[in-house]
């Protein structure tokens, strides 16, 4: 049952089967279940987590994948017990996708855990704290609660945000980043607030959790960041390869001309209006360039774009479009026929 398929499977589905058998096979005595659990468990190490499968003293990386989530479904009835498990199993892989069975069921309880883990000695532990409680992990199921009001997480990200671990700092700033795609003006403020008086780290650390409200032209973040309206004319938006075959690159220039006699922070992105089956287009935005635009002087920007096969869009003749964006403002567009083969 365990073995069968399994080289046929991707990893998170082989995760899955593994964990099958471990509910079939396992005493059904949870509390004797943990003991095996705990004694496979490699020997604890003090650095970073290699997530390779090693078992040279125990099982350590994505081996602990499974019994991760054989707790999170088995151990909702033993909770400090399982909170023991998920805190040894994080030493050698990561408890995210386990430990959220129980932000659904026993949020209070289990965000009361956190909370003491926030200031553990070992970092990924701690570091857990922020991964665990995303509301749109990767690859795991989302929490409609914390989607709907994140306020009760918010304060776990208060106590890690200058974690002397950049490892633990930057799921913080993901963790924002989840939060930032439902709660944009509130992630704003989170920014504003830590954005003051913040040293090196903080800020990197804020400028990674808002990157998509800056790939979005979200006015608050950019002006909370350094840019606000840009004092500048787009000057010229030259489309140099007006026909593009599929496979090929787009290639265009642009010229932005300063207005002000002050020195100003500028972020430029483009978005690409894809042709859709229907007719309509719809926009995927692509970063450029950033930078002090020097006053009254002119900054030339060229570009090549890709338009090939990724599994991620179906692409489809037409005329398409490019849009110019300079501190979250539309500057200009024009357009381009995509040919396919």
């Amino acid at each position: 049952m365990s073995t069968k398929g399994l080289k046929n499977l991707e990893l998170k589905e082989r995760s899955s089967q593994i964990t099958e058998a471990l509910c079939t096979f396992l005493p059904r005595d949870f509390d004797k279940a943990a003991s095996v659990i705990l004694g496979s468990l490699a020997d604890e190490y003090g650095g970073d987590v290699d997530v390779t499968v090693n078992t040279e003293s125990g099982i350590s990386g994505w081996g602990v994948m499974p019994m991760v989530e054989y707790v999170g479904l088995q151990g909702l009835e033993h909770f400090d017990l399982s909170m023991s498990l998920f805190k040894e199993m994080t030493k050698r892989f990561t408890s995210e996708f386990g430990i959220r069975h129980f932000l659904l069921a026993e949020p209070r309880r289990t965000l009361s855990v956190l909370k003491k883990w926030a200031k553990d000695s070992n970092y990924h532990v701690r570091r857990l704290v922020s991964e665990g409680t995303r509301p749109r992990l990767p690859w795991a199921m989302q929490l409609p609660g914390f989607i709907d009001d994140p306020t009760p997480i918010l304060a776990l990200l208060e106590i890690l945000k200058d974690d002397k671990e950049e490892y633990v700092r930057r799921s913080v700033a993901n963790n924002l980043n989840d939060i930032a795609k439902d709660h944009p003006d509130l992630v704003a403020e989170i920014a504003k607030r830590w954005m003051k008086d913040a040293e090196k780290n903080r800020e990197k650390l804020v400028r990674h959790a808002c990157r998509t409200l800056i790939k979005q032209g979200h006015k608050k973040t950019l002006k909370v960041l350094g840019y606000g309206t840009l004092r500048a004319e787009l000057e010229t938006l030259d489309i140099l390869t007006p026909s593009v075959n599929f496979g090929n690159e787009l290639k265009f220039e642009i010229s932005l001309r300063s207005t002000s006699t002050r020195p100003q922070n500028f972020i430029i992105d483009y978005a690409i209006h894809h042709q859709k089956a229907n007719g309509t287009t719809t926009p995927k935005i692509f970063k450029c360039k950033t930078g002090i635009l020097k006053p009254s002087s002119t900054l030339k920007v060229s570009r090549k774009h890709p338009l090939k096969k990724i599994t991620t869009r179906v692409y489809y003749p037409g005329t398409h479009r490019v849009e110019i964006f300079v501190n979250g403002s539309s500057f200009g567009a024009k357009d381009f026929e995509l040919i396919m083969p």
